[in-house]
């Protein structure tokens, strides 16, 4: 009796060990956080194993600690999982900006900036151009030269807008990308830590480039090459001597 029952065992533990191995989740769209998402490509990077998920949204996936999952679906954004525990998981997929609703321009004004009187003649300019015999027509009277925005002023004002901008995006990656975030996500502390975030850290232009930034999955690919680096250059650059 004894035997039968370590033969049953037996049996049944790969059962129980692919029961333990796998990860239960659901994929919404992140718009509407309870519509569920249809046609969801899940594949885990570490055993190739891949489904796609029913009109539910659901998936279940053979999966340990530190895989990495892969979310992808036509017209949203791909997004990455690092397992840290393999409890229920929720996905939320953001709209690609390419799908988004056109807009409709059932009106435009012509800015009255445009035009400009010139200082020094008092008078209105415009450019010279070739009339239809294709002689240059050099007639001041009456005539409007086009400000087209590159004057001084437009200048200082495209400054403040692009510092304005990159502060919104420092604003961005210092909630996104610092100890609490990264320390969530992959095993590293103390030293190791500050020397990651000081290599790592994701410019503005990178940030700008790509929207929405997708973080979690910059600091899974930024740990991977971390991950390959010789140890002596995972530390901060030495303080220069004063």
């Amino acid at each position: 009796m004894r035997l039968i029952f370590l033969l049953f065992l037996m049996l049944l533990q790969p059962l129980i060990n692919m029961a333990q191995e796998t990860v239960l989740g659901h994929v919404y769209d992140f718009e509407k956080k309870t519509s569920p998402l249809k046609g969801v490509v899940v594949q885990n990077l570490n055993n190739g194993k891949a489904l796609q998920t029913p009109i539910s949204g659901q998936f279940r996936i053979s999966a340990k600690k530190g895989d990495l999952l892969v979310f992808s679906k036509n017209g949203y954004h791909t997004d990455t999982l690092f397992l840290i525990n393999l409890a229920d998981k929720r996905i939320f997929l953001p709209v690609s900006a390419n799908q988004l609703n056109e807009v409709s321009i059932l009106g435009a004004r012509v800015n009255p900036g445009v035009f400009y009187k010139d200082p020094e003649v008092h008078e209105f300019k415009r450019f010279e151009t070739d009339d239809l015999r294709g002689k240059k027509n050099n007639d001041r009277a009456g005539g409007l030269k086009l400000n087209l925005g590159y004057g001084k002023y437009r200048r200082e004002q495209t400054k403040k807008e692009l510092l304005e901008q990159r502060e919104g995006f420092d604003e961005e990656i210092n909630s996104n990308f610092n100890n609490i975030v990264i320390s969530n996500l992959i095993k590293l502390k103390d030293e190791e830590l500050k020397a990651f975030i000081y290599l790592y850290r994701p410019s503005a232009l990178l940030v700008s480039s790509e929207r929405p930034f997708n973080y979690s999955s910059y600091i899974i690919k930024a740990y991977s090459t971390w991950l390959k680096l010789p140890f002596k250059q995972r530390k901060l650059p030495a303080m220069p001597k004063l």
